[in-house]
């Protein structure tokens, strides 16, 4: 590469040309397109392209990524090669994971950590273009994150979405909760210090990060729960309980822990006309047994209880 004052000029023009672009491949050769100069004006007054800049496009990251993160489509990455402006500049990570680059042809980043991209880039201009290259790759814009989504789905998968999703976008994602789903979303955060190498560990609901009532997030009360790279998202199965006896429409219901007998026997059509409101019970099993114990209607249920409607005294 010569290192003359006329081509460090020529290539300064180009990458102030490039940076009026927004984003460009860095030491694209493609000049910038710019109209011809107005009668009368220097070609400093010649007008700039009508292009909205990437900045004004997709407002950055509210929190910059963690230094293990790894990249992913749509983000884009700032890189610099010391000394090198035509080699430095902006660029995103297209849908296939990778990105152009002057010399190299496509660079892969997808999944990989800045660290290894710049290893990349380096170990490439080391081959015969750059003498000892020295490569910085930052985060300009986070736009990728992977989340976990498990349980009852209709398409429980690992998918990439936006850095500014919310846990309404990932649940469409994933085609919305199933019939059978529980009342409850769980969100598992990956743990500081550790890689993202799949999902957490779903078996324990006390352990989880967040706890978010389906009710709520359909009802767009909970519209704004942010979801971080590496969450894993679980929405357990429901458990159910039993309404049987004088009840218009007996059988097995989704259980919620703030569940009453009262509320049971609501979700069974209420109580029919030959059927008491007070002499109810409940079969539970305690200690391995199975047990009938008498019933109020503000008692609250437990996972597998069958509430019993008795009939009215004569």
């Amino acid at each position: 590469m010569t290192t003359s004052l006329m081509a460090l000029v020529l290539a300064t023009g180009v990458a102030t040309q490039a940076s009026a672009q927004g984003v460009a491949a860095p030491g694209s050769s493609a000049p910038a397109q710019q109209g011809p100069a107005r009668a009368g004006q220097t070609p400093a007054q010649t007008p700039a392209p009508a292009q909205t800049p990437l900045s004004a496009q997709t407002p950055p990251a509210p929190v910059p990524p963690p230094a293990d993160y790894r990249i992913g489509p749509q983000d884009v990455l700032n890189i610099t090669v010391f000394g090198e402006p035509t080699l430095s500049g902006k660029v995103r990570v297209d849908n296939d994971g990778t990105f152009p680059f002057q010399y190299l042809g496509r660079v892969k980043a997808d999944e990989l950590t800045l660290v290894e991209v710049e290893s990349n880039i380096r170990k490439g201009l080391a081959d015969g273009y750059v003498r000892n290259p020295q490569v910085s790759v930052e985060i300009d814009q986070y736009h990728s994150q992977n989340v976990y989504v498990l349980g009852e789905v209709r398409a429980p998968n690992k998918y990439s979405l936006p850095g500014n999703s919310t846990l309404i976008d990932v649940l469409t994602q994933a085609g919305s909760v199933t019939s059978t789903a529980g009342h409850w979303v769980y969100i598992n955060h990956a743990r500081q210090g550790t890689l993202i190498g799949g999902p957490a560990a779903t078996s324990d609901t006390s352990t989880a990060d967040l706890r978010i009532n389906l009710n709520d997030i359909q009802s767009g009360k909970a519209q704004n729960v942010k979801i971080q790279d590496g969450d894993t998202i679980w929405i357990p199965k429901a458990q159910i309980i039993y309404v049987v006896g004088e009840v218009r429409t007996p059988g097995g219901f989704p259980y919620d822990e703030t569940m009453t007998v009262f509320d049971a026997i609501s979700l069974a059509g209420g109580v029919t006309e030959k059927g008491s409101n007070t002499r109810l019970s409940i079969r539970r099993l305690i200690n391995g047994q199975m047990k009938e114990i008498d019933a109020k209607p503000t008692d609250f249920l437990k996972p597998g209880d069958q509430v019993n409607v008795k009939r009215r005294r004569l």
